[in-house]
């Protein structure tokens, strides 16, 4: 189950209301977890109204309509709810840049489907520094989940598909800006291994880049004010091996923060190895190492960033804590320059209020998409 949740994912943002409504109800979500093989301590992570990618082809066809320009350092203002839409082109475009310079944007799984709020983010920080911001014209996935159970087949097919999807971009040196770590891991070290032979491969592997590493390498572009205060930085396991997580702390310092960043090595969630069952309490060990003391003892003010999905989950999951992506963090000091409010940043989670808040929500839109499935097999009954 968890080795394709790239299309299980597709599935349920389909109808996101009613999959929150079965995953987050006493009894239904007890099935969830036992069909799915998760620990019943764990909690299943709820699927956002919209996929980043559905939200990003509205908000393209509201300017189209509106004859809006959009790009142009200053955040979005249009978020109302939509569904996708194709497009002839190679990818789909949302911003007109004064620059010129173009960055696509990869729509991983998990900000796409659960945290879109990450990818607006960074959208919204990119296009402040006038880069025209681009998205793969259909679905895409690294196929990180399936190297972890062994469906290599249908890892390296989905390679191939990603390559077909951008080669126009790829080829034109366009940046490849990535959010979640594992994913840009993949095309870094993974896909050279599968695909030592294919040029395009090569050049995706180059073209890559994590949201900090680009930031900092065209600091020059970037309005960044301050961000005073301490910060609780954790590196994601493939953007420490990987990568340089050195500098994201650099660049969170350089905007005046205090930024802790203890060793506190993998956070125990390690993809969806802390989701099995019987490895929730190895994975609490992990976590409990150094991590989630450190995330506990942080003053209520502390922003803890950290910008691989699993890790805010553990977090999130183990300690009441909400941690955020560094492109979260770097937009609020934009859009609050006069003075971050750090409250968007730093939540305690009550996730018992939390579900009770939003259960009402999603069984009303659960009880509707079930009418009218009912009604419309009516209609096809009587005619």
């Amino acid at each position: 189950a968890f080795g394709l949740i790239h299309w299980w994912a597709r599935l349920g943002s389909k109808a996101p209301s009613l999959v929150n409504f079965v995953t987050q109800t006493k009894g239904l979500s007890s099935l969830a977890k036992l069909i799915a093989g998760m620990p019943q301590a764990r909690r299943i992570p709820t699927f956002a109204a919209q996929p980043f990618t559905d939200w990003f082809a509205r908000r393209r066809r509201y300017a189209r309509s509106s004859g809006a320009r959009l790009g142009a350092r200053r955040p979005s203002t249009f978020s109302a709810p939509g569904t996708s839409t194709s497009s002839p082109r190679s990818s789909v475009s949302t911003s007109t840049s004064s620059t010129g310079s173009t960055v696509l944007l990869w729509p991983d799984t998990f900000n796409n489907h659960f945290h879109p709020e990450t990818a607006i983010a960074a959208m919204e920080l990119l296009e402040s520094a006038g880069f025209e911001v681009i998205v793969p014209r259909r679905p895409v996935c690294c196929g990180r989940p399936l190297y972890d159970y062994g469906l290599l087949p249908l890892a390296k097919k989905m390679l191939f598909s990603v390559i077909d999807t951008i080669r126009d971009e790829v080829r034109a040196g366009v940046p490849v800006i990535v959010l979640e770590p594992s994913c840009a891991a993949v095309f870094r070290d993974e896909m050279q291994n599968m695909l030592p032979h294919d040029e395009d491969a090569k050049r995706l592997g180059a073209q890559v880049s994590l949201l900090g590493e680009f930031v900092q390498a065209h600091r020059e572009r970037f309005d960044l004010p301050s961000l005073s205060g301490r910060v609780l930085f954790h590196g994601h396991c493939h953007q420490k091996s990987i990568f340089d997580v050195s500098g994201d702390k650099a660049l969170l310092e350089s905007m005046g923060a205090i930024v802790d960043a203890p060793d506190t090595g993998c956070c125990g969630m390690a993809g969806s190895f802390g989701f099995e069952a019987g490895h929730q309490e190895i994975s609490r060990k992990i976590g409990e190492r150094v991590l989630l003391p450190a995330v506990r003892a942080a003053a209520p003010e502390t922003i803890v960033v950290a910008d691989g999905f699993s890790c805010r989950e553990q977090i999130a999951q183990m300690s009441r804590r909400r941690a955020v992506h560094l492109a979260q963090a770097l937009r609020a000091a934009q859009t609050n320059a006069s003075g971050i409010d750090r409250s968007e940043l730093t939540l305690t989670i009550d996730h018992a209020a939390e579900t009770a808040v939003r259960l009402p929500a999603y069984a009303a839109a659960a009880l509707i998409g079930i009418g009218s499935i009912l009604a419309i097999a009516g209609l096809r009954r009587e005619r």
